[in-house]
């Protein structure tokens, strides 16, 4: 009773981290989207990764966690990399030829690499649920982009950009996932924001005249991606991951462009159709769809009394 409870608590904490996370990662498309006319893809990544190891350091530094285990640290190099690194350079640039709900739909392209390399690599499995949910939510998410793509008229490369950041996302996520299981989250977060940031050091030159000429609110956006899509987001999902399974986590972000299209909508005046708002309604259907547990059948009566109950694990 009281490790049911227990539990139930840690998966409703773990509930809310992942809400965290989703709703500041749909701000980040709409601020990346307003932040290209004044700074290139380099220089924002570079910028946005700045802020936000300088936040994930001052915390790790207050809460003296140190250095990461040496296990952790393959998952962190390369989740540093793949997903710090080349996702947001690749998000930044393919958000210079296609709109914000566009790149939120290719992007999410990312949740079926997750679950596709966490069921094989990390022996998650496939769940029914989980594989209906996806489904429904990659549907959602079709019509979301279509919806919001100027009638197919979207750049190809903006497109391929955004195929391979959803590439990288996936690979580091997975990758992320068994260093949780040598570092904390906070450990692994920031230490990956310091990898991302020394792989985007080649940017520097132009982070530093993109500063110089763009308006103080363009780059008070960059800060904004850095401390809160990037530092706070980050952490609460990698406090969720530590929870739950790669998939799972994954098929969340599925609420993702849903978001995207409310917040364009208010930000960035862009109204959409119903036609968009019925993807996003599917986009959040599908991710309620996989995190359903399959029930329990009943058990068939037994023939005799004296039958041997078989005991199965319940998943």
């Amino acid at each position: 009773m009281d490790q049911s409870t227990e539990r139930s608590s840690v998966d409703r904490r773990a509930l809310i981290a992942a809400a965290v996370t989703v709703v500041l990662w749909a701000s980040a498309f709409v601020s990346i989207r307003d932040s290209a006319d004044h700074f290139g893809p380099g220089g924002l990544a570079l910028g946005r990764l700045l802020a936000g190891s300088l936040a994930l350091g001052a915390v790790l530094l207050i809460r003296r966690e140190g250095w990461p285990p040496r296990g952790a640290w393959p998952g962190i190099a390369i989740s540093g990399v793949l997903w710090f690194g080349l996702y947001m350079v690749g998000l930044n640039w393919g958000e210079r030829h296609v709109d914000a709900g566009t790149a939120a739909m290719v992007v999410n392209v990312g949740p079926m690499v997750i679950a596709l390399l966490g069921g094989w690599l990390l022996k998650e499995g496939f769940p029914p649920m989980l594989l209906a949910g996806m489904a429904v939510s990659f549907a959602g998410a079709v019509v979301v982009g279509v919806s919001m793509s100027d009638g197919g008229a979207s750049s190809l490369l903006g497109v391929g950009l955004c195929l391979l950041a959803a590439v990288a996302y996936g690979g580091g996520v997975v990758a992320q996932k068994p260093a949780l299981r040598h570092a904390s989250a906070l450990q692994v977060t920031t230490f990956g924001c310091f990898v991302g940031t020394a792989a985007c050091l080649p940017f520097t030159g132009q982070l530093v005249s993109d500063v110089a000429v763009a308006p103080l609110g363009a780059t008070l956006n960059v800060v904004y991606l850095g401390l809160f899509p990037t530092a706070l987001a980050f952490s609460t999902w990698a406090y969720a991951l530590a929870r739950t399974t790669a998939g799972k986590m994954g098929a969340t972000t599925y609420a993702v462009p849903a978001l995207v299209v409310v917040m364009s909508w208010a930000y960035l005046g862009e109204v959409p159709g119903w036609l968009t708002l019925f993807g996003g309604l599917l986009c959040l259907a599908g991710v309620a769809v996989s995190r359903r547990r399959p029930r329990s059948r009943p058990a068939a009566a037994a023939p005799y009394s004296t039958s041997v109950v078989s005991s199965r694990p319940s998943k």
